[in-house]
């Protein structure tokens, strides 16, 4: 398999050029790195998943990422640029702009550290994520509506104040402590042929791939990204693709890739595969029923793209990034129910009716016919283009699979009933 820089449009990002990205990240900086942050970090183990495994396909071995204290990869990365700072950078502190793992990873360490951490989000961030960030010893200051006015506003305080900026992404140390990653996949499992790996700013396959590719160098390297944030994709095929949407996987919904990073990846990635947001949804649905882990929509990327992209992984031994598990449980709640939606376990129907006594009775004695369970009922009355002795009636409902709420639908349209079923996207 050819790497996308011989295969697809000659990558020039206008800052850096090829062979400075090889000398600006090694193999040699990411052991350093990893020799740094030893003891610091949570070793996380790298797991065979003999069902997911059967399902897919492929040999699946999953990382656990979402392990970490901060319960994503991102700790290596800061720690390893925290590490590197001289004692009057320490003193002064640091800097960053991130509503997510970055920010946690940065104030966790620089607290424990004795760095103080200053982490500017945008006015729009949940609350969630400001706690989050502050219980960990970060100090946030909140400006402006998206995340580029919170970036320029960083880079002002950066200076005004003598800061030290540790971007998330762009950033060799940054990027070598990501790549501790592949050193200890690939020490617990030497026999992985292709790693499935989220790509955002491009920062964790980056310092992997590096890794990745100069202890195997045929490996596969197959970056991941949210088909509404297709920015790296892009900006490697030479395309011009619109960024935007609200995705599930916001730990990688990046507009705009790094451009040490975008070197780095058209250098040694060989492709990069983008996932939709029901596939995400139903691999994160997937990881939490099947290993019983929970991951947030990034972290779910990989699996995603290996169940989507079947032909590219068949017969492979392949190892799964699990990035981070920080995902809202409200969010998450609603993820497992729309995938129990999808699978058919969960169903809306939505019959007509006559608004008359005992008519939504007998519907019932036929979901009671069917052992169909009824979990909510919905009448409208007033807005609808039915008579005014008609009603709507959705009614929300469980069964063992799709095949028992078909022959329901049968049953309901044999005894007269206009029924008709309420899909999902």
């Amino acid at each position: 398999m050819e790497n996308l820089a011989r295969q697809l449009h000659p990558f020039a990002s206008g800052s850096l050029a090829e062979d400075e990205s090889a000398a600006l990240l090694t193999l040699a900086d990411i052991r350093a790195a990893a020799g740094r942050i030893e003891g610091q970090v949570v070793r996380t183990p790298t797991l065979h998943s003999r069902t997911l495994s059967q399902i897919s396909g492929a040999e699946i071995w999953l990382k656990f990422e979402n392990l970490q204290f901060t319960a994503a990869y991102k700790e290596r990365g800061a720690l390893n640029a925290l590490l590197l700072l001289s004692d009057e950078q320490r003193r002064r502190g640091v800097i960053a702009a991130s509503a997510g793992n970055h920010a946690q990873g940065l104030s966790y360490h620089g607290t424990r550290l004795g760095v103080p951490v200053t982490i500017v989000m945008p006015r729009s961030t949940p609350t969630v994520k400001v706690m989050q960030t502050e219980s960990v010893g970060g100090k946030v200051v909140l400006h402006g509506e998206t995340f580029d006015d919170a970036f320029e506003h960083a880079c002002q305080l950066e200076s005004e104040l003598g800061l030290t900026f540790v971007h998330p992404f762009d950033d060799p140390h940054v990027a070598a402590g990501q790549g501790t990653v592949a050193l200890e996949m690939l020490a617990d499992v030497p026999e992985l042929d292709m790693l499935a790996v989220p790509i955002g700013g491009g920062g964790l396959l980056s310092g992997v791939g590096t890794a990745a590719r100069a202890l195997k160098p045929d490996i596969g390297l197959i970056g991941v990204q949210a088909a509404l944030y297709p920015s790296m994709y892009a900006r490697l095929h030479g395309l011009d693709l619109p960024c935007g949407g609200d995705s599930l996987a916001e730990g990688i919904a990046v507009k705009e890739p790094g451009a040490f990073t975008s070197a780095v990846l058209a250098r040694i990635v060989d492709d990069i595969v983008l996932v939709d947001e029901p596939a995400l949804e139903s691999a994160v649905a997937l990881l939490l029923q099947i290993e019983k882990t929970v991951v947030e929509g990034a972290g779910a990327a990989g699996l995603a793209a290996v169940l989507g992209n079947r032909e590219l992984f068949a017969g492979r031994k392949v190892g799964i990034v699990l990035c981070g598990g920080n995902i809202d449980t409200r969010l998450l709640a609603n993820v497992l129910l729309r995938d129990l939606a999808r699978s058919g376990r969960l169903a809306r129907l939505r019959l007509t009716l006559q608004d008359r006594p005992g008519a939504l009775f007998k519907v019932m004695r036929q979901f009671d016919k069917h052992q169909v369970n009824i979990i909510e009922i919905y009448h409208q009355r007033i807005f609808t283009t039915l008579p005014a002795k008609g009603l709507i009636t959705d009614i929300e409902c469980e069964a063992r699979d799709k095949d028992q709420i078909d022959h329901l639908v049968a049953a309901l349209r044999e005894a007269g009933y206009s029924v008709s079923q309420v899909e999902l996207a």
